[in-house]
């Protein structure tokens, strides 16, 4: 229902009192009849001024024009078409109301309204896209389609609308300075033309800006049409009793009722769940006759049909006039003729002849027997899915970062140590960085200066040596040699003077103890505080001898205690010893395999004690077993724990690297099978993310091995480097590694008898 109409009615239905009373019943009805003749006010204008309608539009006589003007400059509130018959109308407002609608009638009669007027506008009460302006007829579609062209679309008569020219930043900022109407222009999407909003566009957008209501007449506060009545009515509209069965259940009902309940049991009835179930279980209805070979072939009453296996096709040798190289020779006759009693080891189940002619072929003797076999095959061999994954071979490979960007390690060989006679097996350096010690099969072990590759000293042992260490406390200058069944603690007078005289006085006087030592510990260990004058002069203080073999000796962080290996040595093959009290300390009563090396944890009282197949932590303050790491390898050679003590690495005889993270799992974090060979000797870096790995496949393989801080980031493990400069000697290659202590650098000492660095 559109404004005229509405108020129309509200006119209607009000009392004739009403509008027969005082001054606002003439301006009720002043508005009333402008509603009649078609003639609206603008209330959206707040000066009290009238627009007035196109001139085009309104086809008015000239008298009523001058009225019109003469009533605009008198009376702000009356409209631009009303006649000099209104003031006629208004001088006669107390007279009868129905004479003055007839008189109103008549006067619409009479009068000629505008084309506007003569026929009311469908969409006046609501917006429509018809009422649009659609000159751009090429629909709602994304406007950068047309970036690359000249044109933005095409108008009604199928010509191209040519984008109009758009200017720099520079006529932007000159038209910003010099049009005033700049602010109020806006570009047209349709068009590419600027269009300036008027007053009445800038209105409805403040309007709608600020939460209101855009139509400037619509009327919040109408009165309210009361289409029920509100008043309580004092009598009912039905007053008589209720019957007595509506107060009773009914029997034709409940029998009913019954009946589904029983169809619904017996599974007559179906629910809609069940029902869409049995609606999804069904088979297609229709199936192609003829389908092509590149589709699943859909088969009736058969669920999950499988298509048989299709025959391989015949070759040349099936033909009947086949090519010479494919008749059988006399060899190939008798080689066919050999497997006669397997004939599925034979290369073809047939003798290839030949024929002049296709008539001359006869009769095939094996073709009801084949047909029969084929039958068999098709009914009897079972036939199964097999679900194939399709992965893409990129997307198992992890992805790791360059090595360029892991920079710096080791890459290429710098100096290469040459002195020994036999295959070196150890090498260690001291904390400095400074000085190298080796050990070697020859009986020596010699003391290099890094920078230079010089042997400064070269100490005989009497004795293969299997492990030495540098002491890690600065404070003192000691050499730990296992060699044969001893231990020697050598002071290489190298370096700093004052901490090598330290050394020797406080390895000069034993310390007195009263403490008794028990017969078990006797017969392992000979503590030997006073040595020969010419191994005295070789540099050894204090000499240890074992009962066994000795095959590993390793330092305690702090300097004070060390740990040494009998793998021949059962129950006490391990053995710990303190050199400020000259006291040794069997950790284990009972034998746990066979023990390959052990290791102190870098700051916490642990112990690794690693034996053929299994890694187990102990704690040394609690004496209890912490933890037993699953190595699921054969044999163990050596490990090498990381500097921040929660990562180990395991190296194995079986080509094998295990990396085990102790915070996440007693299983390998990561198995690294880098090596072909026997894996001999791993180190980490104490400062760089490096770990190296060296095998008898003459190789030595660095790799980034970053740990970090966060526990829930996994450490990230990366090959960089194959190293390979080593000879090998009786199926040996390298056997000891060690990094700088400072630098990326890395040793490697091989069968060959030397020591090679390299550096990057």
């Amino acid at each position: 229902m559109g404004n005229k109409e509405k108020i129309l009615k509200r006119k209607l239905e009000k009392p004739s009192e009403e509008r027969d009373s005082g001054a606002e019943s003439v301006e009720s009805e002043d508005e009333f009849l402008n509603v009649v003749n078609g003639d609206e006010e603008d209330s959206s204008d707040s000066d009290g001024e009238v627009e007035s309608s196109d001139e085009d539009e309104l086809a008015l006589e000239d008298d009523d024009e001058d009225d019109d003007s003469d009533e605009e400059s008198n009376e702000g509130s009356e409209n631009d078409d009303q006649d000099d018959s209104d003031d006629d109308e208004e001088e006669d407002q107390d007279s009868d109301d129905d004479d003055g609608e007839d008189h109103e009638e008549e006067e619409e009669n009479t009068q000629t309204p505008p084309p506007s007027q003569s026929k009311p506008d469908e969409y006046d009460d609501h917006d429509t896209s018809d009422e649009e302006d659609i000159r751009n007829t090429v629909g709602n579609i994304p406007k950068n389609w047309y970036d690359d062209y000249k044109h933005l679309g095409y108008d009604w008569d199928g010509n191209q609308i040519i984008k109009p020219e758009t200017g720099d930043q520079l006529d932007n900022f000159l038209k910003r300075m010099e049009d005033p109407d700049f602010w109020r222009t806006v570009k047209d999407p349709q068009t590419g033309q600027n269009v300036i909003l008027s007053d009445d566009d800038i209105n409805l957008i403040k309007r709608i800006k600020a939460n209101k209501i855009p139509d400037v007449t619509f009327d919040e506060y109408a009165p309210w049409i009361e289409w029920f009545t509100s008043e309580v009515m004092q009598m009912p509209l039905r007053k008589f009793p209720e019957h007595k069965r509506s107060f009773l259940p009914s029997k034709s009902d409940a029998k009913k009722v019954s009946k589904l309940v029983h169809a619904l049991k017996m599974g007559w009835i179906k629910t809609r769940a069940e029902a869409e179930k049995l609606r999804a279980k069904k088979e297609p209805q229709f199936y192609m006759l003829w389908g092509s070979d590149d589709q699943a072939e859909e088969m009736r009453r058969i669920h999950q049909h499988i298509a048989a296996p299709k025959r391989h096709l015949p070759g040349h040798a099936e033909s009947y006039n086949p090519p010479p190289e494919y008749l059988f020779d006399e060899k190939e006759m008798k080689q066919w003729n050999k497997f006669k009693n397997t004939p599925w080891k034979r290369k073809l189940h047939f003798v290839p002849q030949k024929f002049q002619s296709l008539r001359q072929v006869p009769a095939y003797p094996r073709y009801i027997k084949e047909r029969f076999l084929r039958c068999l095959d098709l009914y009897l061999c079972p036939r199964g899915i097999k679900m194939k994954l399709n992965i893409e071979p990129e997307s198992l490979v992890p992805k790791l970062p360059s090595p360029k960007d892991l920079q710096p390690f080791p890459t290429v060989l710098a100096i290469e140590y040459k002195g020994h006679s036999d295959m070196v097996r150890t090498i260690s350096t001291d904390k400095t960085g400074q000085y190298l010690v080796s050990g070697s099969d020859d009986g020596t072990i010699k003391l290099w200066e890094i920078n230079t590759g010089r042997c400064l000293k070269t100490i005989e042992t009497d004795g293969v040596v299997r492990s030495v260490e540098w002491c890690p406390n600065s404070a003192l200058s000691l050499i730990l040699v296992a060699s044969g069944n001893r231990v020697l603690l050598i002071n290489p007078h190298l370096g700093d003077f004052v901490v090598c005289s330290k050394t020797d006085s406080i390895l000069e006087t034993p310390p007195q103890s009263d403490a008794i030592v028990s017969e078990r510990i006797k017969t392992t260990v000979e503590w030997c505080n006073s040595v020969e004058a010419n191994l005295f002069d070789r540099g050894v203080r204090i000499t240890l001898k074992h009962f066994k073999e000795v095959s590993q000796v390793t330092w305690h962080g702090k300097g004070d205690y060390f740990a040494t290996v009998m793998p021949d040595g059962l129950n006490r093959s391990v053995l710990i010893n303190q050199i400020s009290r000259r006291r040794s300390q069997l950790p284990f009563t009972k034998s746990k395999g066979l023990v390959q090396c052990v290791l102190f944890h870098p700051t916490k009282p642990f112990l690794f004690v690693a034996t053929q197949r299994h890694v187990r932590i102990y704690d040394l303050v609690k004496q209890n077993l912490m933890k037993k790491l699953l190595t699921n390898s054969k044999w163990i050679s050596t490990m090498a724990i990381h500097p921040g003590g929660d990562n180990l690495l395991v190296g194995t005889y079986d080509r094998k690297m295990l990396w085990f993270d102790l915070d996440l799992s007693t299983k390998p974090y990561q198995t690294l099978r880098l090596h072909g060979t026997a894996v001999r000797g791993v180190a980490f870096h104490k400062r760089y993310p490096l770990f190296a790995s060296g095998s008898d496949d003459k190789s030595l393989i660095v790799s980034h091995g970053m740990v970090y801080n966060d526990l829930l980031k996994n450490p990230l493990i990366v090959p960089l480097k194959r190293l390979q400069d080593h000879e090998g000697s009786n199926d040996f290659g390298i056997f000891g590694v060690h990094f700088h202590p400072l630098q990326p650098w890395v040793f490697s000492s091989g069968a060959d008898g030397t020591i090679k660095l390299y550096s990057n």
